[in-house]
């Protein structure tokens, strides 16, 4: 490494592409998909589930696609090792993806009366 791009810092605070300041792990991928994936589901189930609030089934499934991504990245920021793996990458996922999938039919149940 050359001397003048050598920064002292660099390795307490772990400034490497995909590590914040925290110290958490990486991003991965697989995960992400995981996550959106099962948020995807959970959007589909939580539609099915509340007749009222379903967008759809194409909506259902965005929704619960971004919430997955989201509430899934969120939770394995917030509880670290506590639910880690498949296991929270999945649930994690299904339940953000409900959440969401379920706040945006009532949204729109709201704005169209």
């Amino acid at each position: 490494m050359l001397p003048w791009l050598w920064c002292p810092y660099k390795a307490a605070l772990n400034i490497e592409l995909g590590i914040n300041l925290l110290g958490a792990n990486k991003m991965d991928l697989t995960s992400l998909l995981v996550q959106v994936v099962s948020g995807a589901l959970g959007g589909s189930a939580a539609g099915a589930a509340a007749k009222q609030y379903s967008l759809g089934a194409v909506g259902n499934a965005i929704a619960g696609a971004v919430g997955g991504g989201i509430a899934g990245q969120l939770i394995g920021t917030m509880a670290g090792q506590l639910i880690e793996g498949w296991v929270g990458d999945i649930a994690g996922g299904a339940v953000g993806g409900a959440i969401l999938a379920l706040i945006a039919g009532v949204i729109r149940n709201m704005t169209a009366k």
